[in-house]
């Protein structure tokens, strides 16, 4: 293994061919030093092409990423930008495929740059903040270069040896880092809603934003809650100070709070590291039906751009604009619908653009992400309309209730039609 103390003399060339296909890990396990090396020399080596799955950093951008082809599975975070202006390929998969594409060759990688804690005694650098694909990442590439730095956590589960490493990159600098974002009134009021769903001993599955955000706060006399989960933010640290997550009611992983992401502040980092409470893992873990169907009273929550009148979820593009993502919806759709006492919650405004469009719509603009098959309950600042087992009439009928009041009248009509169809 090379050693690399300075960044600045690192040459990727020594160990990127051209034409190289090259895997980043995501998120706040983006590694931001070795993200600026591809970007400074990528152009020399010439024909590379790079998957991240997500990107906070801002370092990706039309004229930064001229050098190499980017792809990802959906326009999150910083990668919105790509998208509008066409340099990003959009791969239409589930978080928890990725790991597999890799190790089966369909996504390709020769190269893997990858964000790792310094070393513990025995050699093994932690994964950090992100758990999900990077260890199929390690195992499938040729070269696996790593940003070691020692101000990432390190947090118990997904371990990479020292000798699985071809170049350590040694850098000292803030990870990235995601803020909570503000909490408006709607916020606060979808999130009123969820939190009715979520009783004591409920195990959560939730992303990270001003919606989860606001319904972690709502959750403080709660007893006995678990996590499971494919991300967390800086609430769970806030639930678990408060003695709200406990774990301790689980089938599984009793006093441990699964995750496959940190993302978040320096707090939630500070308090991840060597905290045996929290425990990383991959998405062949925190997303696998199986493992999930082992959880009773599994609230999922997740968002969505749009829901038409018969379920039907969009949470990918918003008319020829990609802003989104699958994620991991459709498998916590999933699990939560099917766990015993859990529910599988759909959030969303009822409304975009300042008011001006309805999310809650005739028919949907963009792809279906959830099918309405999978469908459980879906939750506006107006209410939750609990669909399963609903007929399509009566699907369309719950839904106009929780849409905004200035649209009820359009998508009755459009409900009236659906009832008069019968479908």
């Amino acid at each position: 293994m090379k050693r690399v103390s300075d960044p600045e003399r690192l040459d990727l060339a020594e160990f990127v061919r051209p034409g190289d296909r090259i895997v980043i890990g995501q998120a706040c396990g983006e590694p931001t030093t070795l993200v600026e090396a591809l970007i400074r020399q990528g152009r020399e080596i010439g024909g590379l092409s790079a998957f991240i799955a997500t990107s906070f950093s801002g370092l990706f951008t039309p004229d930064t990423a001229e050098s190499f082809a980017l792809s990802s599975m959906g326009a999150i975070g910083a990668l919105r930008a790509m998208t509008k202006a066409h340099r990003l390929a959009v791969i239409p998969c589930h978080v928890s495929q990725v790991g597999p594409y890799i190790r089966d060759g369909i996504l390709p990688c020769d190269v893997a740059l990858i964000q790792v804690s310094p070393p513990d005694d025995e050699g093994f650098h932690s994964c950090g903040l992100i758990s999900d694909y990077v260890l199929a990442a390690v195992e499938r590439a040729r070269v696996v270069i790593a940003e070691v730095n020692d101000q990432v956590p390190y947090t118990f589960g997904e371990r990479i040896h020292r000798s699985q490493i071809h170049c350590a990159v040694e850098v000292s600098r803030p990870p990235v880092e995601v803020p909570p974002a503000p909490i408006t009134p709607v916020d606060e009021a979808i999130a009123r809603h969820c939190a009715e769903y979520i009783g004591d001993g409920a195990v959560l599955q939730t992303g990270v934003g001003a919606v989860p955000d606001a319904i972690l706060r709502l959750l403080r006399d709660r007893r006995d809650l678990g996590v499971h989960s494919g991300m967390l933010g800086d609430g769970l640290v806030d639930l678990v100070e408060a003695g709200v997550v406990t774990n301790a009611r689980k089938e599984i992983d009793r006093g441990v709070s699964i995750n496959g992401a940190l993302i978040g502040t320096e707090r939630l980092y500070r308090w991840a590291h060597r905290n045996p409470a929290i425990r990383m893992c991959p998405t062949s873990y925190t997303h696998d039906p199986a493992v999930l169907a082992k959880l009773s009273r599994l609230v999922t929550i997740n968002s969505a751009l749009e829901v038409d009148l018969t379920g039907q979820v969009n949470a990918e593009q918003s008319g020829a604009a990609y802003v989104g993502g699958t994620g991991g919806q459709v498998d916590f759709v999933r699990a939560g619908a099917r766990s015993p006492g859990g529910r599988a919650l759909i959030a969303l405004p009822a409304t975009a653009k300042g008011g001006k469009i309805s999310r809650i719509v005739p028919s949907l603009s963009g792809p279906v992400t959830t099918a309405r098959t999978e469908v459980d309950v879906i939750v506006t600042e107006y209410g939750a309309a609990e669909l399963k087992g609903q007929s399509l009439a009566e699907r369309a009928r719950r839904l106009v209730a929780i849409a905004h009041p200035d649209f009820r009248e359009s998508l009755d009509r459009a409900a009236f039609e659906i009832a008069q169809r019968g479908f």
